[in-house]
């Protein structure tokens, strides 16, 4: 069955260098550059990174302001950036909560093994995915592991998260030999939320690692969800030839959901999509 498909755009991760590749963008300007590129191409959102002088991942309030100001000047106010909370193993969930605080993004990903990595800080939590409900901010909750869901419907049964949190991103093959993910890496999530009665209950999407990456979209958007892509998780088409540009990788999943019948999430859709309070869900 045909339906509008979300796609966003994750162009350059937390880890990653000019050495894994070349047009990489590890600065302000060249992000800004890759999500026009990949708005053109299909993206419907960016999920945002950026990186200190020396190209390191840093949550850096200031740098970004810069680079939302400047995709709103290129794409406009509307155009859903997500703004990853990641800690790489620098930052605490102090410091990732404190700079959300400071920013007030629109949208913002968050790893639930980050935040609430055992009871002691679930009261922490509970009092910051209640702030952003109350400022509008959209969450987006990143699961690595049929585990994380599994500890994510019981916190939010206990309240810790709140109920119109219903947003979640599946990372499928993070802990396989290789970080190569297969397609059926998202049966396990899905068989966690049927056998809880809960399948229709959160709006979904998921990234995949290696060659596989557009196999495994393209099967998750045949489950109902929705897909990321870009060079954060994956470089290859499924030729194994490497690609020149986040943006040829959006196209290409971008041509094959639609030659399934697919077509694109609109900015609205995609915003609701992404956790945004007060956005009507489908």
């Amino acid at each position: 069955m045909s339906r509008a498909v979300g796609i966003m755009v994750a162009p350059n991760g937390a880890r990653l260098t000019t050495q894994d590749h070349p047009v990489l963008p590890v600065t302000i300007e060249k992000t800004v550059q890759a999500a026009i590129s990949c708005a053109e191409a299909g993206a419907g959102a960016i999920h945002l990174h950026v990186r200190d002088d020396d190209a390191q991942h840093v949550l850096d309030v200031e740098r970004y302001r810069e680079a939302m100001d400047q995709i709103a000047e290129h794409l406009g106010p509307n155009y859903p950036v997500q703004v990853t909370t990641e800690a790489v193993g620098i930052y605490s969930a102090e410091q990732q909560i404190a700079m959300v605080k400071q920013l007030k993004p629109a949208f913002i990903s968050a790893a639930l093994a980050e935040l609430v990595p055992n009871e002691e800080f679930e009261p922490n939590a509970a009092e910051f995915y209640s702030w952003c409900v109350n400022e509008g901010v959209g969450v987006q909750h990143i699961l690595y592991s049929p585990a994380d869901l599994q500890q994510y419907i019981e916190l939010q049964e206990r309240g810790v998260i709140p109920d119109s949190h219903r947003s979640l991103l599946f990372v499928l093959g993070r802990y396989t030999e290789g970080q190569v993910s297969q397609p059926e890496d998202l049966d396990e999530f899905l068989f966690e939320l049927e056998k809880r009665g809960l399948a229709g209950r959160y709006q979904w999407m998921i990234c995949a690692f290696g060659v596989n990456e557009t196999a495994c979209l393209s099967y998750a958007v045949s489950r109902g969800g929705h897909v990321r892509v870009g060079f954060e998780n994956n470089r290859l088409h499924p030729d194994g030839k490497l690609a020149i540009t986040n943006a040829e990788r959006v196209e290409q999943v971008r041509d094959t959901l639609a030659s399934a019948g697919n077509g694109l999430a609109v900015e609205s859709e995609i915003s609701a999509l992404l956790g945004r309070p007060g956005v009507a869900t489908a």
